[in-house]
C-alpha cells in the first residue's frame, strides 16, 4: 500500500499531497470510488455539497476501517448558502450528511463577487474552526485580492485554495503569490480535460523517459510545483499508478517542457471574478 507524504499548513495541520477528487460522482460511485482509494491507501478524499455525493463519500468513510485521526476530508460549501447564518447551516448539513463530528477542510467553493457575501461568509469559517467543527478552513477558486479582502476583515489567512491547475492552465503567478503567503494550493481538474495533454509529446516523451504513464508526469509535476493534486479516478488501477509519483523526479528541463504546454493559456472552467454558479 501506497500513502502519499504531507504537508503542513499554515495552521500546522499535515496535509496529504495528493487525494481523491470526486465530481462528478453520484452517492453510489463515490462509495464504491472511494472505498477503493482508501484501501489503496488514499487518505485525502475531496467533495463538495454542490457534488451531491457527500453521503456516498461519507458511507466509504465509515465502511473503510481506516482510523479517523489518518484521514483528510474536504468539502466545500454551495454559493446558495454564501453569508454568516447560511454557512453555518450549509456545514451542519454537509457534516450531516457526510457522518463525520468534524470536517479536515472547509472551503468555500466560488467567491461569488456579484453576491458580495464572500466576507462574511469567511467569517462563519472563522468561527467553525474555533469551535473544532471544521480544522482547517480555505477557499476554492479565489484571487489574490479575494484572499486579501478575508484577510482584512477577519485577520485569518486561508490555509488553501483550491484551484484550476493543470500544463494547460499553470498559474504560475497564482503559485508563487500564495507559496509566498502560506497558502497551499490545491490543483483541481489536475490532468486537464479529454485527455488532450497527455497525449501530447512534450508529456509522452518524459513519460517514456522515466518509464511512467503519462499522467504520472502531469501529476508529479504538480507535486515539484509544490501544490497539491487531487485527479479523479474510479478506476483502482489508476487509482494506484496516480499514487504512485514520490519515487521519481523529474529534471528542470521536463519541468519547463510540461509547464510550456500553458503558453496560450487553457482555462477549463469558471472565471472567479465572474462565475455566478451556486
Amino acid at each position: 500500500m501506497t500513502t502519499a507524504p504531507t504537508l503542513v499548513l499554515s495552521d500546522g495541520r499535515p496535509m496529504p499531497r495528493l487525494g481523491l477528487g470526486t465530481w462528478p460522482m453520484d452517492d453510489r460511485q463515490a462509495r464504491q470510488a472511494v472505498g477503493h482509494a482508501l484501501t489503496l491507501g488514499y487518505r485525502l478524499v475531496d467533495t463538495a455539497a454542490g457534488y451531491g455525493n457527500e453521503q456516498g463519500v461519507g458511507a466509504a468513510v465509515a465502511e473503510s476501517g481506516v482510523p479517523r485521526e489518518e484521514l483528510f476530508v474536504t468539502t466545500k460549501l454551495r454559493g446558495a448558502q454564501h453569508g454568516y447564518d447560511l454557512a453555518l447551516r450549509g456545514f451542519e448539513e454537509s457534516r450531516s450528511r457526510l457522518g463525520l463530528d468534524y470536517v479536515d477542510l472547509y472551503l468555500i467553493h466560488w467567491p461569488l463577487p456579484g453576491h458580495g457575501l464572500f466576507v462574511d461568509t469567511w467569517k462563519a469559517f472563522v468561527r467553525l474552526r474555533e469551535e473544532g467543527l471544521a480544522r482547517s478552513i480555505g477557499v476554492s477558486n479565489f484571487t489574490p485580492g479575494q484572499i486579501e479582502r478575508v484577510v482584512e476583515a477577519t485577520g485569518v489567512w486561508p490555509a488553501v485554495n483550491q484551484v484550476e491547475l493543470h500544463p494547460g492552465f499553470p498559474q504560475g503567478d497564482l503559485l508563487a503569490w500564495q507559496a509566498g503567503h502560506g497558502v497551499a494550493t490545491e490543483s483541481w481538474s489536475p490532468l486537464g480535460a479529454g485527455g488532450k495533454l497527455l497525449d501530447d509529446p512534450a508529456v509522452t516523451e518524459v513519460a517514456a523517459a522515466h518509464d511512467r504513464t503519462p499522467a504520472q508526469v502531469v501529476l508529479r509535476w504538480h507535486v515539484q510545483l509544490g501544490a497539491v493534486p487531487i485527479p479523479k479516478s474510479a478506476d483502482p488501477g489508476r487509482m494506484r499508478h496516480n499514487l504512485e509519483v514520490f519515487d521519481f523526479e523529474l529534471s528542470p528541463e521536463e519541468m519547463a517542457r510540461v509547464s510550456a504546454l500553458g503558453s496560450g493559456g487553457g482555462r477549463l472552467g469558471g472565471d472567479p471574478d465572474h462565475h455566478v454558479e451556486l
